[in-house]
């Protein structure tokens, strides 16, 4: 293009280079492999919760359903039995809700203030403080199961709500206090100081200035939160109680309770009903989990 059409402005036209190099054909299989490692089970889930106990006995898990029908979903969600109940998994539905609803917000919040403060306001010991957090989300959930139930016991906190949600709000606090910290950290600093000669003060600054910025971060907290509460078994199990067994647990005791020949078709509907909320809010956010993530979840 001439100087003269460069300095009038004028955008290049015309088809752009297609460079078909080996680098990028062994990218694309990878990427087109690693879909399929992962959408060939779901799939076969879908085809298997579809089929007749008939069909299945004829061993071919890959073959679409010859009449597909939806009863075994109906009662997978209805009046699949868990041990003694037949009420399937409408009861674990209720109460891994329940436990995300209050769960997901109180940990984001907490953890929002803790990496605005270990930002901002540092303190003496706040380093050594940020070190233990992190060093939390190392630790094995195992090994930390008898002292909380010890914990709660003696608050008369065990086996009920309020407890699991106590549980679920403990042990996504280092990981989301350190996406915050590295996420304000990524901010210039020059916003605080502009707000601190203006008069405003610590919480001023945070609603003002700080938490309108912070929606990318929360978005991906949210996924992170959302995704970890409802697919969770082992604190459901240990932490909820018999009246709060959330949806993982109900799934567990479906698929584990048999009254002669095992229903796969049930099975299978019961697992993708369980796993739907999940898979709901990764294709619904997913675009802004990538976006959180570039704009500082990741940096310090």
């Amino acid at each position: 293009m001439s100087s003269v059409a460069l300095q009038a402005g004028v955008e290049p036209s015309g088809p752009k280079p297609r460079q078909v190099t080996a680098g990028r054909i062994g990218i694309y299989a990878f990427l087109l492999i690693a879909a399929l490692f992962f959408l060939i089970p779901l799939i076969v889930m879908l085809m298997t919760s579809m089929k007749s106990m008939g069909e299945i006995r004829g061993g071919n898990i890959f073959a679409l359903p010859t009449q597909p029908t939806f009863d075994y979903w109906v009662k997978a969600w209805s009046s699949a039995c868990t041990g003694v109940t037949c009420n399937g998994l409408a009861p674990g539905f209720l109460n891994s809700a329940k436990i995300t609803l209050l769960s997901v917000p109180i940990s984001i919040v907490i953890a929002m203030i803790n990496g605005y403060a270990l930002s901002f306001w540092r303190f003496r010991g706040s380093e050594l403080m940020f070190a233990i957090l992190v060093f939390g989300a190392f630790v094995p959930f195992q090994v930390l199961v008898y002292p909380i139930i010890f914990g709660l016991s003696r608050v008369g906190l065990f086996g009920t709500l309020p407890g699991i949600v106590i549980v679920h709000t403990i042990f996504g606090m280092p990981i989301l206090t350190l996406l915050f910290r590295n996420f304000f950290q990524s901010l210039p600093i020059e916003l605080f100081k502009a707000a601190r000669v203006d008069g405003a003060g610590f919480w001023r600054i945070f609603f003002s200035v700080m938490l309108p910025m912070s929606v990318p971060i929360a978005i991906v907290a949210v996924i992170l939160q959302v995704t970890g509460i409802w697919n969770d078994f082992l604190f459901g199990l240990v932490f909820a109680g018999r009246e709060n067994m959330p949806m993982t647990v109900q799934l567990n005791n479906i698929v584990r309770t048999s009254t002669g020949t095992v229903e796969y078709s049930t099975n299978m509907a019961a697992t993708v009903l369980t796993g739907a909320i999940p898979l709901f809010v990764y294709f619904v956010s997913g675009k802004w989990f990538v976006r959180g993530i570039a704009a500082g979840a990741v940096k310090g």
